[in-house]
């Protein structure tokens, strides 16, 4: 940890070498353990049927920078990208509540909900950030919206722990 010269303002430093693991002695999870990982591939799939695809690559975008997660990010700002996403709404992603004209209000929704679902440890989902969402999603899409959610952090968990490297997607 080192302290900027402003001391209220803490900033972490982390050196790539401590957290990504470039050796390849980390296991392959799809091979190690293929029936769990075609089950959250089915998981998946299942919890983005009815999902706008741009709204699913926004969810799982933010999901990855919350979780601090190189590989899914890339992926899935690639994935938005080729799905014809703008570069102005990517970047914005990150700073949507500063930059809310780029996004709907059902898009907003969806994202506080992530963030919240994403940071659950920290406050839980508060009331207001799931009534707004389950204002602008029908009771079945806003389950999709959930399990959506569920699944990125669960593929950020499995990225993470295993030192997937960004730009190194092998699907």
């Amino acid at each position: 940890m080192v302290m900027t010269t402003n001391t209220t303002h803490t900033t972490h430093t982390t050196n790539t070498t401590d957290t990504v693991d470039t050796t390849g002695s980390r296991l392959n999870f799809a091979k190690a353990a293929p029936k769990v990982f075609r089950a959250l591939i089915g998981f998946d799939a299942a919890a983005r049927e009815g999902i706008d695809p741009a709204l699913v690559e926004l969810i799982q975008i933010r999901a990855s920078h919350l979780n601090h997660c190189a590989y899914c990010l890339h992926m899935h700002t690639n994935d938005a990208r080729k799905a014809g996403e703008s570069e102005d709404r990517l970047h914005m992603v990150a700073v949507w509540r500063e930059a809310r004209h780029f996004f709907t209000p059902k898009e907003q929704a969806a994202l506080a909900l992530t963030e919240a679902v994403t940071l659950v440890a920290d406050a839980g989902v508060p009331a207001d950030v799931y009534a707004e969402a389950a204002a602008h999603f029908p009771e079945e899409e806003l389950a999709h919206v959930l399990a959506l959610i569920l699944t990125i952090n669960t593929w950020n968990r499995v990225a993470l722990s295993t030192g997937k490297v960004a730009g190194t997607d092998e699907r």
